[in-house]
């Protein structure tokens, strides 16, 4: 059961694609620990939901201000800002915020081989006490690093990047006292710089030649390149963040799905829906569907 008032005015999230998801379980370092779902939602007035069966991965719920519960287990705990509770995957649960003082909070649906690791903080709230070295806002920023980079596409690289940034997110709870510093590296080069122009022309109509050219690239220079950082020629990686853009308008707008096609360049809807059935292994309804929050 999921209940949602009228949507939540700044919300994100990114579900990742089931084949995506085979990558990660495969891939020698993502298997540990990697992320299906991300997202956030600020002031989440009536924001519940209910699942008398789980959920094939562990929820982490990070509450970073305002009120909100969490059933599991048998208990009902309650949250307040700066605490966190990890539900264990297949547990029966359920979750809402205080109607009085509705919670904004960060959420990971994640798996994993190594999850046991953190088996001491899953299953009951945990507190960020506030303290002069709480850094609080650097574990934020580190979730925020997850968000872009997942935003960013799959390729091997971001996908083993964000397992990492993941247990070293759940190791600064885990490890209160030991937590220290961040480290942010910004690494400024020619795929990089081709993916944010991707990113800001995903409603436009862009060619490979408009990517080199931006780059300062030949086509075939920077097809190697591009394909050697990411494992992706330049053309798949701006197709699949078409997709997640289409996923992200199919979950949180009320476009009509030939509206998201055109505006994202597509030729039609049914070229869209090809598209995102070869990416998302769903079509675009059936995403709606199984993922659109509920409004009433």
């Amino acid at each position: 059961m999921e209940t949602i008032a009228e949507g939540f005015k700044g919300e994100k999230a990114i579900i990742t694609p089931y084949n995506i998801r085979e990558l990660q379980a495969k891939n020698k370092i993502t298997k540990q620990m990697y992320v299906t779902h991300i997202g956030y939602y600020p002031h989440a007035k009536y924001h519940y939901r209910e699942r008398v069966d789980g959920t094939n991965e562990n929820i982490l719920i990070y509450c970073e201000k305002g009120k909100g519960w969490v059933e599991c287990g048998g208990e009902r705990y309650h949250l307040t800002a700066n605490q966190v509770f990890i539900i264990p995957e297949k547990a029966a649960h359920a979750y809402g915020a205080n109607l009085q003082d509705p919670w904004s909070i960060c959420w990971i649906h994640f798996q994993g081989t190594n999850v046991d690791m953190f088996q001491s903080i899953i299953g009951r709230p945990v507190s960020l006490k506030d303290s002069a070295n709480s850094r609080h806002g650097e574990r934020l920023l580190l979730f925020e690093e997850m968000f872009r980079n997942l935003e960013m596409g799959y390729s091997p690289e971001n996908l083993e990047h964000i397992s990492f940034c993941l247990m070293y997110f759940l190791a600064s709870i885990k490890y209160l006292q030991q937590y220290r510093e961040i480290k942010n590296v910004k690494v400024d080069d020619v795929v990089q710089k081709s993916i944010l122009f991707m990113k800001e022309n995903l409603e436009n109509k862009i060619t490979l030649e408009d990517i080199a050219r931006e780059a300062g690239y030949s086509v075939s220079h920077l097809t190697t390149l591009f394909t050697q950082k990411t494992s992706y020629s330049p053309i798949v990686y701006y197709n699949q963040l078409r997709i997640q853009r289409a996923c992200s308008y199919l979950q949180f707008t009320e476009l009509k799905i030939k509206e998201i096609a055109f505006k994202l360049g597509f030729f039609d809807p049914f070229h869209f829906s090809k598209a995102f059935v070869k990416e998302m292994e769903i079509t675009p309804k059936e995403y709606r569907k199984r993922y659109q929050e509920r409004k009433e």
